[in-house]
């Protein structure tokens, strides 16, 4: 005989699961508890958590703060990107700081890492925030974070407040980076919506869920109706203010594309040259600046003109130099402490050609650019013997390599004994070298007229002066800000035939926005890096850009009508499934209602057993026992003695036993392969033999038994002990209580 699988009350055992160490040291509650406490500043979460989130998800004093996080987070980014995309200003900015401090340091780096910490800070507060919002806890934000919310604040204030007052003109850089990244910026862009569309759409079906539910269930009663409506119109404010900016700003990423003007964006085969390079102080990267190695760098790399600054010593000798001292770029400091403050004119050449100007570039712990590559050990020997060059070592290269001269000639300061003529001096020292003056760019603007009289065949470099005066001074070449580019009127040079070289040029990106549109020449630090550009970046035709574009945007329409469906239909499905609990409580609650009453007439609440007609019925057992039987008041059916009759005599009568099922019997019925005919026929034979011998058909000693006909499980079906007496029939509780406490009596 087959056992049924049968499992002990106690006696389960637990299957021991095997997690691995991530999932048991990161789970759910951990991740609340992180959020929580980074937020808040409370590692024990108090807060219940609530079951729909509606329009009042905080108080009203966080949400009266709320838009200060948001307004440094807003201003903590547009400060940071305009930071990262003026880094071909790095080293200006710096020299700037050196001036007034007299002490070089990466400033510029320093700053872009505080307003990354800053970005950073505002950002991960808006993220933990949202995190407790979707969670379904109250962001209730710490006094700390408030207070360092407002430095943030007042902090990047400030920095904006100097860059529109003292360096207005560095927001051009960011115009001008926006023409080259527009359509990366505009792809990206539509990513990034895509992507915040799944909270956006979980959070607006959310709230239009919850709204009708309101509406649904809002009562006739005035106050209660107003109190509703007040809820919803909550709601719906709610799902405005996050909707419509979504929407709104995904709508203006649709069509952005119609508004972008970039160069790089351009037809095959209408792309210009290469513009040349002008080495800015030679190659400064690779060597110390305004030095010969510089130069000679520069030359190596294939630049087409030499750039310098050149000053006049006390005893009239033309040398290069760019600071109004010689802190930084030489040893003064160690020879001469107290003078190193004084402008490199008022030193004579002999003093001048002794210090060295190459330690500094090899020996100081930090270097010029930050992003300068190791020296070799050949290099950094080299460097360390530099010394200031005079301008006629400037030109001996540049006549033996055929490379362009380019310099701004610095006017000696006051009570210089050659403040009034040092454009004559430096003319003649060229005309002297004997180097082809075709090869001299002239920059400087004061005394051309007889710069062009002395020596006819210099180029004159000019600046951004009208057309019709660079006419009228035969002026073939302009030498710009790069910022300049958004000047629309360069076409009108073009047109005019005057050549354009910009100034200063070291980022990658902004070289590329001067290659397409078409200069000629730009200065730049960088030139080891621009030189190894074989085409401009971000160089794309209309069509692909256009295919990109429409593309991109129809798969981002569909992706966000897809997740907007799936949390409408993700939504419907959890409240169908809230409608079937809430209709299962319902009849749950009505049972225990309806055993309540049960408890109160102090009957018992366990449901009586279901059992089958045969044998399980009193019916099927003795069918006298059911003829004659009436019910007691109640929801069971108790035995009962019935009235005495004045002709019957008194019959002692046998204590009737509740009849247990065997144990055998139940081992019968949890085998499916054994038929219940025969051990039904034993148990009715034998009942009848051992519970009620004296009995007769015609005289019936109980007036009703009664079976109840409810459910049964089989884990609720109870077991006995197998007896010499044991009988095959089942009463419930209540019957076999009082059954058992009935006497015989006699007529």
């Amino acid at each position: 005989m087959l056992k049924g699988n049968r499992i002990e009350p106690g006696s389960q055992r637990r299957v021991k699961r095997h997690y691995p160490w991530i999932l048991c040291g990161c789970n759910r509650q951990c991740y609340i508890t992180l959020i929580t406490g980074c937020y808040t500043c409370e590692w024990q979460v108090k807060q219940e958590k609530k079951s729909l989130p509606g329009p009042c998800c905080c108080s009203w004093r966080e949400k009266l703060f709320y838009p200060f996080l948001i307004t440094s987070f807003l201003l903590s980014l547009v400060l940071l990107f305009v930071w990262i995309e003026t880094s071909n200003e790095y080293f200006g900015f710096d020299w700037v700081i050196f001036l007034g401090t007299g002490y070089w340091f990466f400033w510029s780096i320093v700053l872009l890492s505080l307003f990354g910490i800053l970005a950073a800070y505002s950002t991960l507060l808006v993220v933990l925030a949202f995190l407790l919002v979707w969670e379904g806890y109250e962001p209730n934000l710490h006094w700390f974070h408030k207070v360092l919310v407002l430095l943030v604040i007042v902090t990047i204030s400030f920095f904006l407040w100097i860059l529109f007052t003292y360096w207005r003109d560095r927001w051009l850089t960011t115009g001008l980076s926006l023409q080259i990244f527009a359509p990366y910026v505009h792809l990206s862009g539509i990513t990034m919506m895509v992507i915040l569309s799944w909270p956006v759409g979980f959070y607006l079906i959310h709230l239009e869920e919850e709204a009708r539910i309101r509406r649904y269930k809002m009562a006739n009663y005035d106050r209660e109706k107003t109190r509703r409506c007040n809820t919803l119109t909550k709601l719906r404010a709610l799902q405005v203010a996050i909707g419509l900016p979504f929407f709104l700003i995904l709508l203006c990423l649709y069509v952005i594309p119609l508004g972008i003007h970039s160069p790089c964006i351009q037809e095959e085969g209408k792309l210009g040259p290469k513009p040349d390079f002008f080495g800015h102080r030679g190659a400064p990267m690779l060597g110390p600046e305004n030095t010969m190695m510089s130069f000679e760098k520069a030359v190596e790399q294939g630049a087409w003109g030499l750039e310098s600054d050149v000053q006049l010593s006390l005893d009239h000798v033309p040398f290069l130099m760019h600071d109004y001292d010689l802190r930084r770029t030489t040893n003064i400091k160690e020879v001469m402490p107290n003078a190193s403050l004084t402008h490199p004119s008022f030193f004579h050449w002999s003093f001048l050609s002794t210090l060295n100007a190459g330690k500094w570039f090899v020996q100081s712990p930090l270097k010029p650019f930050y992003r300068m590559k190791a020296l070799s050990k050949a290099d950094r020997e080299r460097a360390e013997n530099q010394t200031i060059p005079k301008l006629i070592d400037l030109l001996e290269l540049a006549q033996k390599e055929k490379k362009f001269v380019m310099f701004d000639l610095n006017a000696p300061p006051q009570k210089h004994p050659v403040r009034g003529t040092y454009i004559r001096r430096v003319v003649r020292l060229i005309l002297d070298s004997k180097i082809e003056q075709h090869l001299i760019f002239w920059l400087p603007a004061f005394d051309r007229e007889y710069v062009k009289q002395a020596a006819p065949g210099f180029q004159q470099v000019g600046r951004l002066y009208s057309i019709e005066r660079l006419t009228k001074e035969n002026i073939s070449r302009i030498n710009v800000d790069y910022k300049k580019l958004f000047y629309n009127g360069l076409r009108d040079y073009k047109a005019a035939n005057i050549k354009i070289n910009l100034y200063l040029v070291n980022e990658p990106w902004l070289y590329s926005l001067a290659w397409c549109s078409k200069i000629h020449s730009v200065t730049t630090d960088n030139i080891h890096i621009l030189s190894q550009l074989d085409q401009p970046y971000f160089l794309m035709t209309p069509g692909y850009y256009m295919f990109m574009w429409l593309l991109l945007d129809s798969v981002s329409a569909v992706l966000i009508v897809t997740v907007f469906s799936f949390h409408w239909w993700r939504e419907h499905k959890k409240e169908m499934a809230d409608n079937a609990s809430i209709h299962t409580g319902k009849s749950v609650s009505h049972q225990k209602r309806e055993l309540g009453s049960q408890e109160s007439s102090n009957l018992s609440i366990n449901p009586p057993f279901r059992v089958m007609e045969i044998p399980w019925t009193l019916a099927s057992l003795y069918p006298a026992l059911t003829k004659s039987r009436r019910k007691h008041p109640g929801s069971h059916h108790l035995l009962v003695v019935p009235k005495k009759k004045a002709s019957e005599p008194e019959q002692v009568r046998e204590v009737i036993k509740p009849l247990m099922p065997h144990e055998d019997a139940f081992r019968q019925l949890a085998s499916p392969k054994k038929s219940f005919e025969p051990t039904w026929d034993d148990a009715r034979n034998y009942t009848f033999q051992t519970a009620l011998p004296p009995l007769k058909m015609n005289k019936p000693a109980v007036s009703s038994i009664e079976t109840s006909q409810s459910e049964i499980e089989s884990e609720n079906i109870p077991k006995s002990k197998p007896s010499q007496e044991s009988s095959l029939t089942v009463f419930s509780p209540t019957t076999s209580m009082f059954s058992t406490g009935l006497v015989s009596k006699k007529n």
